[in-house]
């Protein structure tokens, strides 16, 4: 099977990889082979495909430069940074926690809405207007 694969010019991983599918296949459809005098030109003949559609998929593949990927792409947060605001997140939300509903409220109109109507939140909250917004 190594040299039937390899002969499509795949290199050492690839040609495991095939060979492989190819025994894969055969533990899945060996019921299917009546004669056992067919085995090995069952797996001949599957190693010999599998190559040639490796090789065939292969071809069709277009390496990218990063530098292209990155044009096309959108930029996306490291795993990491996306930890470390997780993190913070959790303890913000941990620490707005520790304090009284009325102050909750107040937080959360504030950090949520583009432009708080101080009037209605002053009303609601039973709140004087400058207590609410920067000073």
């Amino acid at each position: 099977l190594w040299h039937v694969v390899r002969a499509y010019g795949h290199d050492r991983q690839t040609a495991e990889d095939v060979i492989q599918a190819t025994w894969l296949g055969f533990v899945r459809l060996h019921r299917t082979i009546e004669d056992p005098q067919a085995v090995a030109s069952w797996l001949i003949t599957s190693a010999r495909r599998g190559a040639a559609a490796h090789a065939r998929a292969a071809r069709r593949a277009t390496p990218v430069q990063d530098e292209t990927l990155h044009a096309v792409l959108p930029d996306a947060e490291s795993a990491e940074a996306l930890a470390v605001l997780d993190e913070e997140a959790s303890r913000l939300w941990e620490a707005v926690a520790t304090v009284d509903e009325r102050c909750r409220k107040l937080l959360r109109v504030v950090a949520f809405m583009d432009r708080p109507d101080y009037q209605s939140i002053s009303q609601d909250l039973d709140m004087p207007v400058g207590s609410i917004g920067p000073t």
